[in-house]
C-alpha cells in the first residue's frame, strides 16, 4: 500500500481526513503563499495546492500527497486569516448580512508516478445581519484568529449564519472529503 501523506499543519484537515479512517503521515510544507499579481482567488488556491504537494513529494517521493488550499472571499477580494481582535471585527462586519465564498482547493499527487488530480470547491456563507455586540460576543468566547473569515464554522461560528450552500460542508472546514474519496478512488486508495 503507497503512504499517504496529508501536506499540512492544520490540525483542522487532519481532523477532516482521520474521518475518513486511512492511515496518513502529516508534513508541513513550506511554500511563499503570496498571491501573484492579478491572479484570480480561485487560480491562487489550486497553484498553491499544487505547490504544496510538490514541496511535499521531494521528502516522499514514494507516496500518495494530499494538499488543499482556502482563501475567503468577500466581493471578489481575499479575506485572510484576521490574526488579531480588531482585525476579526473588521471582517465579520463586513460579512454581516452579507455573502462570503470560500474556494478549496484539493490536489492530489502520486508523486511515484507523476500523475496529479486537482479540483476546487466553491463554499458560500451567507451572514445573518450581526450586532456589534454579537460580534463581540462570538470573538471573546471562540478567538478565531487563525482562521478565514474570522470563525469556525464546526464551533459556535454557525450561530453567524443564515445559510450555507455547497456540495460538501468538509469543504468549508478546508478539506473537500466528497472530492478526495473520488480522487483516492481513481488512484486505486479504497475508503470503504
Amino acid at each position: 500500500m503507497t503512504r499517504l501523506i496529508l501536506g499540512s499543519s492544520s490540525p483542522f484537515r487532519k481532523a477532516l481526513l482521520e474521518k475518513l479512517d486511512l492511515s496518513f503521515d502529516c508534513d508541513s510544507p513550506d511554500i511563499d503563499e503570496t498571491p501573484l499579481k492579478g491572479e484570480t482567488p480561485k487560480d491562487m488556491v489550486v497553484r498553491l495546492a499544487k505547490l504544496k504537494a510538490q514541496a511535499i513529494a521531494v521528502r516522499h517521493p514514494q507516496s500518495i500527497i494530499i494538499a488543499s488550499d482556502q482563501c475567503a472571499t468577500l466581493d471578489g477580494n481575499i479575506i485572510g486569516k484576521p490574526g488579531d481582535h480588531a482585525t476579526a471585527v473588521e471582517q465579520l462586519t463586513a460579512a454581516s448580512g452579507r455573502a462570503v465564498t470560500f474556494y478549496t482547493s484539493l490536489c492530489v499527487y502520486n508523486a511515484a508516478t507523476n500523475q496529479f488530480e486537482e479540483c476546487v470547491e466553491p463554499f458560500y456563507v451567507y451572514f445573518r445581519q450581526l450586532t456589534t455586540e454579537q460580534i463581540e460576543n462570538y470573538l471573546n468566547k471562540e478567538q478565531p484568529y487563525n482562521c478565514a473569515g474570522s470563525f469556525k464554522s464546526e464551533g459556535l461560528g454557525i450561530s453567524l449564519f443564515e445559510r450555507l450552500e455547497g456540495n460538501d460542508p468538509n469543504t468549508l472546514i478546508g478539506l473537500p472529503l466528497i472530492q478526495l474519496i473520488k480522487i483516492l478512488e481513481r488512484f486505486h486508495v479504497k475508503v470503504i
